[in-house]
């Protein structure tokens, strides 16, 4: 099953982290959130997986995608071919998820991160000046195209960069006892900060 899922190499290290683990907590139940909350020593990893959820929200992908209908049509889309550019936003994460599963070793996803949170910044540079600069589809006829290949990058490289770490990070951090709690954890986390976001962001801008 390793050998399925890494491919060829010598797995003997990690195979040995399984099997110390499967040991430390041999005839352990699951534990609860409750359990997460109560006991000390997972505190800093709770922490931690705040952290870097709540950090997640603000990198910008939620409004892209909140406002990804009305940039299509501000940036002169025509409104029968918007379908087409939703139906590509949805291939763009299938496309970052298929790279992330391709690419599942450490180096790789560490240098993957890094690249894409540069080209998100680079990204949402990019976009606002398209939108706030005289550029219009009625001077040059690629300025709308521009705006929709510059949303599918940032998606991709959200995508393949801090939400392909986000996913597996709680099995990163938690022993196995407590990652069905961490997972349950960082899930409502996800959705009451992205509900808070939701109602605050419209006031902001």
């Amino acid at each position: 099953a390793v050998k399925q899922l890494w491919g060829d190499g010598d797995h003997m290290a990690e195979i040995n982290d399984m099997m110390a683990e499967q040991e430390a907590i041999s005839g352990e139940k699951a534990k609860s959130v409750c359990d997460l909350f109560h006991d000390k020593a997972v505190r800093w990893q709770l922490i931690t997986l705040f952290l870097v959820s709540s950090c997640m929200q603000l990198i910008g992908v939620n409004v892209v995608y909140f406002y990804a209908y009305n940039v299509f049509i501000e940036a002169g889309i025509p409104p029968a071919q918007t379908h087409y550019v939703s139906l590509g936003v949805g291939i763009t994460e299938i496309l970052s998820t298929v790279l992330c599963v391709s690419g599942s070793s450490a180096e790789f996803l560490s240098a993957v991160t890094c690249v894409s949170f540069k080209f998100l910044e680079t990204t949402l540079m990019e976009l606002q000046e398209s939108h706030s600069s005289e550029l219009t589809a009625d001077s040059f006829s690629w300025v709308p195209y521009c705006s929709v290949a510059l949303i599918f990058i940032f998606i991709l490289s959200f995508g393949i960069g801090p939400a392909g770490v986000l996913c597996p990070f709680p099995t990163e951090i938690f022993i196995q006892s407590y990652r069905p709690a961490a997972y349950v954890f960082n899930g409502i986390t996800n959705w009451i900060q992205l509900f808070i976001l939701g109602l605050v962001f419209p006031f902001i801008v």
